[in-house]
């Protein structure tokens, strides 16, 4: 499959690519949603559409907020099942900034029902396995995945490729850029009203929210903001024109305080992350050279590998965050779904990286709340909303634990103490750790959605 092309072709901002398919149905469905006619899913990737925002009222079925990982694997899981949706990104085009992710066997399994794995696996390396070392390069121990777990998988990929590859499968006209969600309201009738940042309003029927970790539409179903876990993180992609030397394993380098960790994602790049603690967030730093001086003042006299990985990375792809997550305390916390409106990935549970689980669980999200909402349509706005609710239970006793699985283990991975950390190096890792338990969480059952057909 074809990569994304940068020649964007424009559509009609306002109309969903499913409009012009659009028949009458029977029964309570066609006097409220409308499906598109099932289509026969494309062997040949089409560019995903630039969609210029014009003002204007509209009707819309389904709309997501968001064309990030969660959005547009939402969308194509719809798709999948035959359910059309129009996505609205705010940015100009995909925001294919950022660095990598790492993807555990559940995510891969999403992939595969959503159609797509195997063309990104063509792409990324499988590591076998992981080592953990101190700041002064004494090896602690070592793991095989498949020895630990003979069904795991795992690979970095690089964020701008998996965007590109579920935004190619889409229908044309699918996405809509430039549009950023200014208000939200709910009207008598059911429906929110989504009103643009350029005026644009649309009436939509379902709205689901993957507007990512500072998601507006959260925030109006009474979600607070993410809480900062005390530390941050600089990632990077370092480039090997003529080959990267590594072997395909997680490589963690442990020091007080700060930890660092780097793996090779395919034959010419390398994916590294340093985390270090911090009271306070700090402002924001964009500036490339910056951060690399921050970064290798930070662990200048770590492992010789580690500094060269982060000398070879181009100032660009150099990104600094603090660190934050949303706990969904029982009884406390909203709802994922109010009526019509649903969350999605980050937008509702925002979760540290300590576990390699944040996109893996947006995309689990994705093709779960799809197939629910695809057996719900057909029989109007009640089912609908069940569908939503029931979506909500059945992912929150999976999400709240791995938020909080997810903060306690950097918590610990970020201890100063010399004498807890001498323990951590001599007992912990050494004769306690078993890398089987800790990645029971990658099991994932995913049936492939079906694909449409004429």
């Amino acid at each position: 499959m074809a990569t994304l092309s940068l020649s964007l072709v424009f559509h009609n901002p306002l109309v969903s690519p499913y409009h012009s398919k659009i028949g009458s149905l029977s029964g309570t469905q066609s006097n409220w949603f409308q499906s598109p006619i099932r289509t026969r899913t494309r062997t040949k990737p089409n560019s995903c559409p630039i969609i210029k925002a014009q003002s204007g009222a509209r009707s819309e079925s389904i709309v997501i907020v968001g064309a990030g990982i969660a959005g547009l694997a939402t969308a194509l899981s719809l798709h999948r099942l035959g359910v059309g949706s129009l996505v609205l990104e705010q940015a100009e085009s995909l925001r294919t900034g950022g660095t990598s992710l790492t993807l555990f066997k559940n995510g891969w399994r999403v992939l595969d029902a959503i159609g797509v794995g195997n063309h990104l696996r063509t792409q990324f390396l499988e590591i076998q396995g992981m080592v953990v070392k101190t700041d002064n390069g004494r090896e602690l121990r070592s793991f095989k995945f498949k020895e630990e777990d003979e069904s795991q998988e795992v690979r970095a990929v690089e964020r701008r490729i998996l965007l590109e590859t579920l935004a190619n499968e889409l229908p044309p006209g699918a996405v809509r850029f430039s549009s950023k969600l200014a208000k939200i309201e709910k009207t008598e009738n059911g429906e929110t009203l989504l009103q643009l940042v350029d005026g644009t309003q649309l009436y939509a029927k379902i709205v689901i929210g993957c507007d990512g970790i500072r998601s507006p539409i959260a925030t109006w179903m009474g979600f607070p903001e993410p809480k900062y876990v005390g530390h941050c993180a600089f990632r990077g992609l370092a480039s090997y024109p003529d080959g990267q030397p590594f072997e395909p394993r997680l490589n963690q380098i442990y020091g007080k305080g700060q930890r660092a960790g780097f793996l090779p994602i395919s034959p010419t790049k390398v994916y590294w992350f340093v985390c270090y603690n911090r009271a306070s967030l700090g402002p924001k730093i964009t500036d490339g050279p910056f951060l690399k001086k921050q970064v290798t003042e930070l662990v200048k006299d770590w492992p010789s590998d580690l500094l060269n990985i982060i000398d070879n990375t181009p100032d660009d792809t150099i990104i600094g965050t603090p660190l934050v997550d949303r706990w969904l305390w029982p009884g406390i916390s909203p709802p994922a779904s109010a009526g019509r409106v649903v969350l999605v990935g980050d937008a509702w549970h925002p979760m540290t990286p300590n576990l390699g689980q944040g996109a893996c669980c947006a995309l689990e999200d994705a093709v779960i709340l799809a197939r629910k909402l695809a057996g719900a349509i057909e029989s109007g706005p009640a089912s609908v909303e069940d569908a939503l609710s029931s979506y909500g239970s059945e992912r929150w006793p999976r999400i709240f634990p791995l938020t909080v699985r997810a903060n306690l283990v950097g918590s610990l991975l970020q201890w100063e103490d010399p004498v807890v950390c001498f323990f951590r190096n001599n007992v912990i890792f050494p004769k306690l750790v078993r890398l089987g338990p800790l990645l029971e969480h990658t099991n994932f059952d995913c049936e492939p959605l079906q694909t449409s057909v004429v």
